[in-house]
């Protein structure tokens, strides 16, 4: 019978860890078929390796179970708790069995000595270590032990994996015996930055709150009891993330700057905050102010080298640079038409003058061959083909007319005409 079903009451996020890589909810790139970690578990072939990433992203479950599916002895100590002492407590029963596998949370709280006391022991084989951190391990993580100790970085989960949590939680044997409305849950998801522990106490609480039954209101004030009251004005998170997101898109200053000042003093995630006005730079500002992504990457550096509150100046001057900007959405259609087209046409044959040509065989069957180099032969570059044939005609990016696009936009016209003319020959 497990701990947890004695009379001790256990939090639900302790309740559905998952026993499986299979149950594991999110970090596919690191668990999905053919990827490290599920490679390792099907291998059995486990070496050392610290998991870096945010809290509530998996780490120490990820580390749990690849222990558990090695087979092998395991110890898991925590750096805040332990030093030196119980390390060589660890290799003293690693040598008693023959290797031992250490779970080591928090890492990055070992200072130099302590780290270093465990390089002899991952160098022979005695030790594997599964480290797990919060902190960039390039700072935090001597080097030496990290060329013993692969890193793989997990991601914050994303919504859609959290709404997935979310509906496993009420429909788990040792989960919740509650219902809750969509959109209950998808606020719970979206106001929960990534935290799959942040995310699932917030659901127990609002299912204690609304009597099994999870209602937006019951949603928005356990959020708010916590450490997200998003929705002191009666809006739902997702109400205002649009609101910033539109306002600074219809080049309103004061009121982006109104509904970030309101998301922040609200308790939003700063850092959900960047990547979000990261996305607007590329997709609302786009070309038309080529600058504005590298602002906005450096706005959401400072703020992580900053923190709160300075560093949400930085958010705040990122705000009014994004809304001042010319708009263009241009590379944003343009892309979805590459998409579409890729999707009807993904056989078609790269022209043979554009395609690689490593060996000899290659070139006698024509590979490279008739390929015009624009600094020697402008009028040959334009003149061959670059898109498969039967596709020549097709076109994507339109510059509109703001900003760097309406500079360029007159030289794309007449290069899309030297193409054509050139193409069709005599």
């Amino acid at each position: 019978m497990p701990w947890y079903n004695l009379g001790v009451s256990v939090p639900l996020a302790e309740r559905l860890r998952p026993r499986s890589l299979d149950e594991v909810v999110g970090q596919e790139h690191l668990t999905g078929p053919g990827k490290p970690l599920r490679r390792m578990v099907e291998t059995r072939r486990l070496s050392s390796l610290i998991l870096w990433g945010p809290p509530g992203s998996g780490k120490t479950t990820l580390a749990r179970l690849l222990a558990q599916e090695a087979g092998r002895a395991t110890q898991a100590l925590s750096a805040v708790e332990v030093g030196v002492r119980e390390i060589r407590e660890a290799v003293a029963q690693a040598q008693r069995q023959g290797g031992l596998v250490l779970l080591l949370d928090e890492i990055h709280r070992f200072n130099k000595s302590q780290q270093d006391a465990l390089l002899p022991h991952l160098e022979s084989g005695l030790l594997t270590l599964i480290g797990a951190t919060t902190e960039n391990p390039s700072f935090e993580v001597n080097p030496a032990l990290r060329s013993r100790a692969r890193v793989y970085v997990l991601n914050p989960l994303d919504e859609a994996a959290l709404y997935r949590l979310l509906e496993r939680a009420l429909a788990h044997p040792e989960g919740l015996r509650a219902e809750a409305s969509p959109e209950a849950l998808q606020l719970i998801a979206q106001a929960s930055s990534g935290d799959a522990r942040r995310a699932l106490s917030a659901l127990e609480l609002a299912a204690s709150l609304g009597g099994g039954r999870i209602g937006i209101e019951h949603a928005k004030e356990a959020l708010g009891r916590g450490t997200l009251a998003f929705d002191k004005g009666g809006d739902a998170f997702y109400d205002l993330i649009s609101a910033l997101h539109k306002a600074v898109r219809g080049s309103h200053v004061d009121a982006a700057l109104y509904y970030l000042a309101r998301m922040l003093a609200a308790g939003a995630d700063p850092l959900y905050l960047a990547r979000r006005l990261v996305r607007i730079a590329v997709e609302d500002v786009g070309l038309a102010d080529p600058l504005a992504l590298r602002l906005a990457v450096a706005a959401k550096e400072a703020y992580e080298l900053l923190g709160s509150p300075e560093g949400e100046l930085a958010l705040a001057e990122l705000v009014v640079y994004l809304a001042l900007a010319p708009k263009s959405n241009s590379v944003y259609v343009a892309w979805e038409k590459a998409q579409q087209a890729a999707q009807r046409y993904p056989d078609s044959p790269v022209p043979l003058n554009l395609r690689n040509a490593p060996t000899a065989l290659l070139k006698g069957l024509g590979h490279g061959h008739g390929y015009a180099y624009y600094h020697d032969d402008p009028e040959g570059s334009f003149a061959q083909p670059y898109l498969p044939e039967g596709l020549e005609g097709l076109t994507f990016y339109e510059a509109h007319g703001e900003g760097w696009e309406e500079r360029v936009r007159e030289r794309l016209k007449s290069l899309r005409m030297r193409f054509r003319s050139l193409s069709s020959g005599p």
